[in-house]
C-alpha cells in the first residue's frame, strides 16, 4: 500500500512537471517560412498612428519583437538599432519593434529613449501570434519572445532569426540586410 501510494506520488510529481514544462513553451511555434510572404498587420505606434506592413512596400523592413518595454535587454536591443539607425536608411531599411505593451507604454519607452522608428503595441497579441512569436511565462504571462525578420521590398520573409541576444544583435541584422542586398 505504501509502495503504491509512493508511486502515485511520483507519478502525479512527474506529470506535474511536465504540465509546467508545456505552459512554458511557445503558445504558437509555427513563425513564417524564409521566402512566404510576411504575414500583414495593422499595429499602433508610440503616437497613436496606425502602421500597416503594406505601408512599407517596397523597402525592406527589420521587424523585431521583444518581450517588454524599458527591460534591461529590450532597452539594449532597442538603442542599438536606434545607435544605428543611419546605416539602416542607407540601406533603404525601416526599423519596426513590436511587443504586446499598449501605445502609452510604447509612447514613454520610445521617448526615454529617443527612438527614432515605430514601436508598436500589440496588445491584442494577433500579430505576436501571426508571427508564431508569443510565448509565455508558467502559462500565466504572455509575452513576445525576441525574434527578428527581415523582410525584402515585395514582402517577403527573407531571414528569421529565434531567441536572438539583443547585445549586438542590430550589427548582426544589419550585416545581413547587406548581404542580402548583394553588398556585402
Amino acid at each position: 500500500m505504501a509502495q503504491s501510494l509512493r508511486l502515485s506520488s511520483i507519478v502525479t510529481a512527474v506529470l506535474g512537471a511536465l504540465a509546467v514544462f508545456a505552459l512554458s513553451l511557445p503558445v504558437l511555434a509555427a513563425s513564417p517560412k524564409v521566402g512566404s510572404p510576411a504575414p500583414e498587420f495593422r499595429l499602433q505606434d508610440q503616437t497613436g498612428k496606425w502602421v500597416s506592413l503594406k505601408d512599407y512596400r517596397g523597402k525592406w523592413v527589420v521587424l523585431y519583437f521583444y518581450p517588454k518595454d524599458n527591460t534591461p535587454g529590450c532597452t539594449t536591443q532597442a538603442c542599438d538599432f536606434r545607435d544605428d539607425i543611419f546605416a539602416f536608411n542607407r540601406a533603404n531599411a525601416v526599423i519596426l519593434g513590436v511587443s504586446v505593451d499598449d501605445v502609452n507604454s510604447k509612447k514613454d519607452f520610445a521617448k526615454e529613449h529617443s527612438l527614432p522608428f515605430a514601436v508598436l503595441a500589440d496588445s491584442s497579441k494577433a500579430t505576436t501570434k501571426t508571427y508564431g512569436v508569443l510565448t509565455s511565462m508558467l502559462g500565466l504571462v504572455e509575452f513576445s519572445r525576441r525574434d527578428t525578420f527581415i523582410i525584402d521590398p515585395q514582402g517577403r520573409v527573407a531571414k528569421h532569426w529565434e531567441k536572438v541576444d539583443a547585445d549586438g544583435h542590430s550589427k548582426l541584422v544589419l550585416n545581413e540586410l547587406k548581404r542580402l542586398q548583394g553588398g556585402a
